[in-house]
């Protein structure tokens, strides 16, 4: 007597999509429990930034229209841990596409799109953490978030979401680029885009052309809108971006995902090589 065998029903993909993110987000989130230091270092360097503009360099600043320097600086930080997220990531996708981790992902039945969300995922939860101990950070040495419970979430919700897209620009950045090496040493050329911005001083007193991509800087709208949501010192300027800080943020947010996923997900992919 013959006996029917029923074959498993395949997962669906959306089924496989959530599967496999949760499988790389943990396999990030392991990578930061075993390397402790990973995340002592993202804490790490923003704190001392902290220290050295707030109380070193704060006392020959002043804020345009008053205000406590630090306070006006503490957005600024939020926002650099956000930036961060373009370094870190670069540097971890190109460390994987030297070490033939990237390949090995390739040849599995996993859903592409997942493996990288999950990255960026996990990423986030890390950022939270470093968020809120940067906070307290922030709150001893005297900054405040003025303007109510909402509206400060809403500000870290942005940051959150800057720092989500910074990790896909910097996925599509570690693919091409493809060593780890030559990762390290283009983080060090990102740095300083990141510091023309509006984060540590007023934009009024730069030079016409550099005030100019300060103001446009994607940076310095996500920092605008932080010290409008929070309540806290700024200096606005006259460029859109920073009258019209958080729909500049948004929209600055949303061209880079539009433009980043596909471009992330196609190169790892192994498309375009």
């Amino acid at each position: 007597m013959a006996v029917a065998v029923h074959a498993a029903p395949r997962p669906s993909a959306a089924a496989r999509l959530v599967s496999d993110t949760w499988t790389s987000m943990l396999r990030v989130l392991l990578n930061y429990r075993n390397s402790p230091g990973l995340l002592a270092a993202s804490l790490g360097v923003p704190v001392v930034m902290v220290v050295v503009f707030g109380y070193v360099f704060g006392s020959a600043m002043r804020v345009p229209g008053g205000g406590d320097y630090r306070e006006f600086l503490m957005p600024g930080m939020f926002a650099m841990v956000a930036t961060n997220g373009v370094m870190t990531t670069m540097v971890g996708a190109a460390r994987d596409v030297g070490r033939g981790v990237t390949d090995r992902l390739r040849s599995m039945p996993l859903s592409r799109t997942g493996l990288l969300l999950g990255q960026t995922l996990a990423d986030l939860l890390v950022s939270v953490v470093v968020l809120a101990l940067l906070a307290l950070v922030g709150l001893a040495v005297g900054w405040r978030a003025r303007h109510g419970l909402a509206d400060a979430a809403g500000a870290f919700a942005l940051l959150l979401l800057f720092r989500f897209v910074m990790t896909w620009v910097g996925t599509v950045l570690g693919l091409a680029v493809g060593k780890e090496e030559a990762a390290g040493q283009l983080s060090v050329a990102v740095f300083p885009l990141a510091m023309v911005t509006n984060a540590y001083v007023p934009t009024g007193g730069m030079p016409g052309w550099l005030r100019f991509l300060a103001d446009w800087n994607p940076v310095s709208s996500v920092v605008q809108a932080c010290r409008e949501l929070f309540g806290n010192p700024s200096a606005a300027g006259t460029a859109w971006p920073t009258q019209h800080a958080v729909p500049a943020a948004l929209l600055w947010s949303a061209v880079l995902l539009v433009t980043c996923v596909p471009l992330a997900v196609r190169k790892f992919a192994g498309h375009g090589r």
